[in-house]
């Protein structure tokens, strides 16, 4: 054999190496990503169970009352008594905590109900259909979006008053044009899919196409995108609460529980430090999963 052939035999054989090579280190960044996306939702759906079990749990049974004061324990540091500590007041931290918590959760989820549940509607019906209707609804929506959503919930807010489901209400109002412009979009790009097109002609009515054909098919997208209005809902109402214009006494909020211990951080510091470790951790567990859930089930879009 000559020496030329024996040269490309061993070029053709690096070659070859070099070619499989690359097929490998990609699969190595694939796992790596999913293994990634795996823990983001893994992780996530575990932290968002725990915490809303402690919300519902606080629903039902605390320690303590809430706003029963106790002049022999002001400020007391976490024990067995008071795992989270006393306030000012002599209130039992961990008691508060736990009613706060379930405000934060009844503002929000209602604030995702009313402005996710008419901001989907809105989107999808202006996104398939278009035309003047999706002219008229969507210019109104324009006016809303121009205004950030925490500035429209407090003129609302200022109109109407302050108290828990004024909040939650200024809120969802306040979410209608972000749900509505992400859910349009998503209806817009699904409404020229051949599926769409082959339910069409076989006569499928057009609410079974839109709540049966192309909701399925956005649903990743738009649970992240919920989970997010979720998060933004939870900060905006313990900003509202830390400034005095959300939820008002007797209910407990953790915004406020923030704002009141902010005078006594160097002798009781577990005042401010529990609610707004709540708070991360509720947010931390809601974002990797809604960031999980895309990643999962949407293609990583």
């Amino acid at each position: 054999m000559s020496r030329l052939s024996i040269n490309g035999m061993k070029k053709g054989k690096t070659s070859n190496n070099l070619f499989s090579g690359g097929p490998q280190k990609l699969s190595g960044q694939k796992a790596a990503g999913g293994g990634l996306r795996s823990y983001n939702f893994t992780f996530g759906a575990v932290l968002t169970v725990i915490m809303l079990g402690l919300i519902v749990l606080g629903f039902f049974w605390v320690p303590y009352d809430t706003e029963a004061m106790q002049g022999s324990v002001k400020l007391n540091a976490p024990s067995l008594a008071h795992i989270f500590g006393t306030d000012q007041f002599g209130r039992d931290v961990f008691s508060r905590v736990l009613s706060g918590a379930g405000s934060t959760l009844v503002i929000a989820g209602g604030t995702i109900l009313i402005g996710g549940g008419i901001g989907i509607l809105t989107g999808a019906v202006t996104g398939y259909f278009g035309g003047w209707l999706d002219e008229g609804l969507m210019r109104i929506n324009d006016v809303l979006a121009a205004f950030p959503s925490v500035l429209l919930a407090l003129v609302i807010i200022s109109i109407w008053g302050s108290g828990k489901y004024k909040v939650m209400l200024a809120l969802g109002i306040a979410f209608i044009p972000s749900f509505a412009r992400i859910v349009r979009g998503e209806f817009m790009r699904c409404r020229e899919e051949d599926y769409v097109t082959s339910a069409r002609l076989i006569g499928v009515s057009t609410p079974r196409i839109l709540f049966v054909h192309i909701l399925p098919n956005i649903l990743p997208a738009l649970l992240s995108s919920l989970t997010i209005g979720f998060n933004n809902a939870v900060i905006q109402e313990a900003g509202m609460s830390y400034l005095g214009i959300g939820v008002q006494p007797p209910d407990a909020s953790l915004g406020r529980m923030l704002s009141e211990s902010q005078t006594y951080l160097a002798s009781g510091p577990w005042c401010a430090v529990f609610p707004g470790l709540f708070l991360v951790l509720l947010i931390l567990g809601v974002g990797m999963l809604g960031e999980g859930i895309l990643d999962r089930f949407g293609g990583g879009r």
